[in-house]
């Protein structure tokens, strides 16, 4: 369980930096990295984009988990 709860967080993190330089730099990382252009997608892509978002659920989930106990 605790491998997930990292591979989540990285990708939460990876998610928060792409979209904050997609606003302050107009580039997108997650394109970049797979070698197209600014604002391209192939099924890699959306799937790198899916698992982002899944894994903010997740740390959602958790989040309110967290609240709940205390």
């Amino acid at each position: 369980m605790k491998a997930l709860k990292v591979i989540a967080a990285v990708l939460v993190i990876v998610g928060a930096l792409n979209w904050g330089l997609v606003a302050l730099a107009h580039f997108d990382l997650v394109a970049a990295l797979l070698g197209m252009s600014f604002g391209q997608t192939s099924m890699l892509s959306s799937l790198v984009y899916g698992l982002v978002g899944l894994s903010g659920l997740y740390q959602l989930v958790a989040l309110l988990g967290a609240v709940r106990s205390e």
